[in-house]
């Protein structure tokens, strides 16, 4: 250890003589005597809240996420809830609805949130297995709790956790709660500061209630009600398409085919090796349905079983992504901004042709999604209001309109694979996209018509619009340095054209632009209306370099949009 400085030395020293700190912990921090460099990438910072809380890797540290930096996350929360509760003269008890993944450490970390709120006095209720994200932000609302917590870390990997918090719309906390809760964490200074009932104790007071079926059969009908078409379903449409789905051995297995069986969808066929829950993923690299690699096994299944559409989510359920069959049969996968695309167009056009469309209708989408969802949008006289990047913008924007009457949320969607249509749940939700897309699947195969077909025929209506995400991934205290490094030298010396296009304009999202909170975000438009945007991950060691343009043919829009990666690539990595 005396290859480390000072301070983490003592840090090290304060876990290890910590009496509320088990020996099993401690053994762990010992055998790592001869890992300096482990050690002080283990402490060298408090594991922070980014975009949605936690999220970390599982071990032994303050810069990891374990029992004590759950416990400590949520004695910090406890307050921040007993605040809220307390200012807004709700009669009875606080509570905050629990639930998670199917994580290494995932149910213990769940169970420690709720002993820490019940020890301070606020009913915790608590799913008795793994769960979707958005069935927690439903359930928060549909139980009027004063708060959720989920513990996921969505499509990391295995050796990731996390810990997200919801206010009581059920949104993710927006960045001045966000906060106030940093806030109270900090005051936290030791471990035994964190307030913690036994679970006997908590159940016999009333401050553990297990949730289940009747939660279960509730989200399941919402998500269900959130159908276009449902005539065209009842007639019997949905026996007709042949889906393959794969839960990527998370937590949509059960609640996917829930409301496909509600809806009519009878030929449902599972990837049978991606099913069961698996905190290792073991079949695949990653459980992320924005890679091509996960839909592997699903795309054998589909060519046996002559599947119209595959879909694949993540493994807290709440990104969704398809694939489809092209004009010469092959399964291709969709891109996030694709299925967007197609969702919004089935969406509208349905509650168009059925006379449901309202006048003050609203699409929601974040700054990096691509325009084409909203050039649709706006053909169906529908307004479209951009937020930034996370679903929790989205989910702000939704409680605005609720407050204020102004317009009538209908669809909100990020190109990162997350959906939401309804106004059920403030977070998106890869059970509604999935019976969203099989609806929508139905009704063109009774015009003889696949999605892949529609989404041609949109780009020929509306333009060829193209976009792709290239990250680069920097980890350790050095990665982030040479994150922060990056967007200072883009920032200090934007360029004036990018491969033979001229800069139109830079959008410095950290100045506060548009009234959205600051954001270290840089958004380039060029003069052909292409643009690209770099964008430091909150939740990962990662910069997110998106990019777009828009052709008058397939062809043109991929030279352009290949020459722009190249060109910005080029300087992100040199």
């Amino acid at each position: 250890m005396s290859d480390m400085n000072q301070a983490i030395q003592e840090k090290v020293q304060a876990w290890l003589q910590d009496a509320s700190i088990d020996e099993q912990t401690k053994e762990e921090l010992r055998s790592l005597d001869n890992s300096p460099a482990e050690l002080e990438d283990r402490f060298y910072r408090d594991l922070e809240f980014g975009t949605g809380g936690l999220r970390g890797l599982i071990g032994a540290g303050s810069n990891r996420i374990n029992r004590y930096t759950v416990g400590k996350a949520t004695q910090g929360f406890a307050q921040y809830i007993l605040d809220v509760h307390s200012k807004s003269q709700a009669e009875g008890q606080p509570s905050v609805v629990i639930a998670h993944d199917s994580r290494h450490f995932s149910p213990e970390f769940a169970l420690e949130a709720a002993l820490v709120l019940a020890g301070n006095g606020i009913t915790a209720k608590l799913f008795p297995s793994l769960r979707p994200t958005p069935q927690l932000s439903f359930s928060v609302r549909s139980l009027q709790a004063t708060g959720g917590i989920v513990i996921t870390a969505s499509h990391n990997p295995p050796e990731y956790n996390g810990y997200k918090v919801y206010n009581a719309s059920g949104g993710q906390l927006v960045p001045h709660e966000a906060e106030e809760v940093i806030a109270l964490i900090q005051e936290v200074s030791s471990f035994a500061q964190v307030k913690r009932l036994t679970q006997e104790e908590a159940e016999s007071q009333g401050l553990l209630v297990w949730l289940g079926e009747a939660e279960d059969e509730d989200f399941a009908n919402t998500v269900a009600a959130a159908s276009v078409n449902p005539e065209m379903l009842a007639s019997g449409a949905g026996k007709d398409v042949v889906i393959v789905y794969t839960p990527l051995h998370g937590t949509g297995n059960v609640p996917v085919r829930r409301v496909l069986d509600k809806l009519g969808f009878t030929q449902v066929h599972i990837v049978a090796e991606q099913e069961q829950p698996d905190a290792e993923f073991s079949t695949v690299k990653s459980p992320n349905p924005e890679e091509r690699e996960a839909f592997t096994l699903a795309i054998e299944l589909g060519k046996k079983v002559g599947a119209d559409l595959l879909m694949g989510t993540d493994p807290d359920a709440d990104r969704m992504g398809a694939v489809v069959k092209d004009a010469n049969g092959e399964y291709q996968i969709l891109t996030g901004n694709q299925s967007g695309s197609i969702l919004v167009h089935y969406l509208l056009s349905q509650l168009k042709s059925g006379g449901k469309l309202p006048a003050n209708g609203a699409v929601v989408k974040t700054i990096v999604t691509s325009e084409l969802g909203a050039v649709i949008a706006r053909h169906y006289g529908v307004s479209v209001f951009n937020t930034l990047t996370g679903f929790k913008y989205i989910g702000e924007m939704m409680n605005k309109f609720e407050q204020s009457g102004d317009h009538t949320f209908l669809f909100g969607y990020e190109e990162s694979y997350g959906y939401l249509a309804g106004s059920y749940a403030r977070d998106k939700d890869a059970i509604v996209a999935s019976t969203l897309i099989a609806e929508a699947a139905a009704y063109y195969k009774t015009q003889g018509k696949t999605l892949f077909d529609v989404l041609e025929e949109l780009y020929q209506q509306f333009g060829y619009y193209r976009e792709s995400l290239i990250s680069r991934t920097l980890k350790g205290k050095d990665g982030v340095a040479k994150i922060q490094s990056l967007m200072t030298d883009w920032r200090d010396n934007a360029p004036q054209e990018v491969a033979g296009i001229k800069v139109k304009e830079v959008e410095d999202f950290s100045t506060g632009l548009y009234g959205f909170p600051k954001e270290n975000v840089l958004k380039f438009i060029l003069e052909d209306g292409s643009w690209f945007c770099l964008r430091p991950s909150g939740t990962e060691p990662k910069i997110k370099v998106y990019f777009a343009v828009r052709g008058s043919s397939n062809e043109e829009s991929l030279s352009t949009l290949g020459k722009l990666q190249d060109e910005v690539m080029a300087r992100v990595d040199a």
